[in-house]
């Protein structure tokens, strides 16, 4: 098999150079998704953590950054006003959301 003319129109070593894929290589290549293991599955079928193995972030002091945020701070959340108890899970003001906007059938 042969890699593609356009591929090979760069020279050959730029196509190891490209990253790989299960189909470049035999079987038993794994890819992965590079989220690493943070722990273990017991034999009763839980999982335990290792809190060693996690991952955690340290945010630097923000004081004195220039840049801004995409959103103002001057933003204030709005929370409906709902009448039922489910608030917007409501399935009663789902259809009446529903009939409003497209009519009836």
């Amino acid at each position: 098999m042969q890699p593609t003319t356009r591929l090979l129109a760069q020279g050959s070593m730029r196509y190891r150079k490209l990253r790989l894929t299960t189909k470049d290589v035999n079987k038993g290549f794994y890819k992965g998704t590079g989220t690493g293991n943070v722990g273990e599955h017991t034999k009763h079928g839980g999982f335990s953590i290792n809190w060693k193995k996690v991952r955690t972030y340290v945010c630097p002091s923000l004081e004195g950054f220039k840049l801004t945020p995409f959103v103002t701070k001057n933003v204030k959340p709005v929370h409906g006003q709902y009448e039922d108890k489910l608030g917007p899970k409501s399935p009663r003001l789902y259809l009446e959301r529903w009939k409003a906007e497209n009519g009836l059938d």
